[in-house]
């Protein structure tokens, strides 16, 4: 029978917590039997009520819940009700990401309580803080709650990778993935739609609607609590840092990542509002767009992934953003911008290769270790970036976004290093050595 309950001790209080009345639990559902107190290896339906991939799907709609309802209405926050010009802005950017920066610190928390438990915790404080937002309208309040939510963010994100690639089997993990980006999309669709309807209707202020959002995250911490078990790992986590030399050209796309993701995020947005006057409700719609386009392609375009492998499908996005950054710099027509906005937003569903990249090289028990590592890399482009382009921008924002082209330049050559069928020792089209034999 695969059910078993776990009688040993649990180490953490969060744990005994998470233990408690599963007994009745099993009574009143008999047909979550197979999946509670389960090993993970031992779980063959991952989609299944109360299963890892549920359990994931639930904490990736309470993160976009807070964080989505925080990004869309933050340049407007900044600009309309605080003043912040773009330097200001830079380096309220720079403030969000340093938490991101120091991600690698998560191994060390994982020495007191488990990733499940941290996970739970780190969305707490994300909800709390982008909830008290909106009652914090100067320059030193909002670098303060953006500092604080997004020490919950990352934290979350960091331990959230790391349990997915520990949870998702191999071979269907693109496929899952993909699904974890549409529920995400579904999440933001949620809140942009909500905004998109209801902000001039009623006269919503930045205190309601950021309020309202972050008290969504904090329901679906406590649900989530509640109601599910804790997942043995199915491979024992170092509890250090993990840098593996073989790893490099993981640590290498990842950092590009970085810096093309802050293209995104800050620039193309900021041109949105200041270039082209965009307002909360119109930015919202654009959100709605890009992730209703997540949640119908994201999940066939891990499958897709999954059929043609990493290296293509990184190929494909880094051509298509050479493109888009380069359209940026030029666009002079409101409704062409939008649509480079859009199509630079459909490139992200494409990253799910650099996870399952690395899922392939990976020693299953660097996971939680290498986790923090890679968020520390991605976000070192994260926090130079918005205050050094920032700078940039005040005398070319055309400047900014062929900077970005060049990026994907090398983001593109890094992609002809991946081999066709990625593996623990042949993780570059230099190493062809079973790892066994290194």
């Amino acid at each position: 029978m695969l059910f078993q309950t776990d009688t040993r001790p649990v180490p953490d209080t969060a744990g005994v917590i998470f233990g408690s009345g599963v007994s009745q639990n099993i009574q009143k559902h008999r047909k979550c039997q197979p999946i509670i107190g389960t090993p993970i290896q031992h779980i063959k339906n991952f989609t299944a009520d109360r299963s890892p991939f549920m359990a994931l799907a639930l904490m990736t709609a309470a993160t976009q819940l807070s964080f989505a309802a925080w990004y869309t209405l933050a340049k407007n926050f900044a600009v309309d009700g605080i003043g912040m010009t773009g330097a200001e802005i830079g380096l309220q950017e720079t403030i969000r990401e340093i938490p991101g920066f120091l991600a690698f610190l998560v191994i060390y928390v994982l020495l007191l309580m488990r990733e499940q438990t941290l996970a739970l915790i780190s969305l707490a404080v994300l909800g709390v803080w982008v909830g008290i937002t909106g009652f914090f309208p100067t320059v030193t309040g909002f670098l303060l709650t953006t500092f604080i939510m997004s020490i919950g963010f990352h934290y979350f994100e960091t331990v959230n990778q790391s349990l997915q690639l520990q949870w998702l089997p191999k071979a269907e993990a693109p496929k899952l993935l993909g699904r974890l980006i549409a529920v995400a999309a579904g999440a933001q669709l949620a809140v942009y739609a909500l905004i998109a309807l209801v902000w001039k209707s009623f006269a919503l202020s930045f205190e309601a609607v950021f309020a309202l959002f972050g008290a969504m995250t904090l329901v679906i911490v406590i649900y989530v609590w509640r109601r599910f078990a804790y997942f043995k790992e199915k491979t024992p986590q170092h509890k250090k840092l993990i840098v593996r030399r073989r790893y490099w050209l993981y640590y290498a796309l990842t950092f590009m990542s970085g810096a093309r993701r802050q293209i995104f995020t800050v620039f193309a947005a900021l041109l949105m509002v200041q270039k082209f006057g965009y307002e909360v409700h119109e930015i919202a719609l654009l959100f709605l767009i890009n992730t209703g386009f997540n949640l119908i392609f994201a999940p066939k375009i891990g499958a897709l992934i999954g059929r043609f492998g990493e290296r293509h499908a990184l190929r494909f996005e880094y051509i298509g953003l050479i493109g888009v950054f380069v359209a940026y710099a030029f666009v002079s027509n409101p409704w062409a911008a939008a649509g480079l906005y859009i199509v630079d937003h459909a490139f992200f569903a494409m990253a799910i290769a650099i996870k399952t990249y690395f899922q392939k090289i990976a020693d299953p028990a660097d996971m939680a270790g290498t986790a923090g590592i890679a968020f520390t890399i991605n976000h070192v482009a994260a926090v130079i970036m918005p205050v050094s382009f920032g700078l940039v921008w005040l005398v070319s924002p055309a400047l900014v976004f062929l900077l970005g082209a060049v990026l994907a330049c090398g983001s593109l050559a890094l992609t002809f290093l991946i081999p066709r069928h990625p593996e623990a020792g042949g993780e570059t089209i230099f190493v062809k050595r079973p790892l066994a034999a290194q």
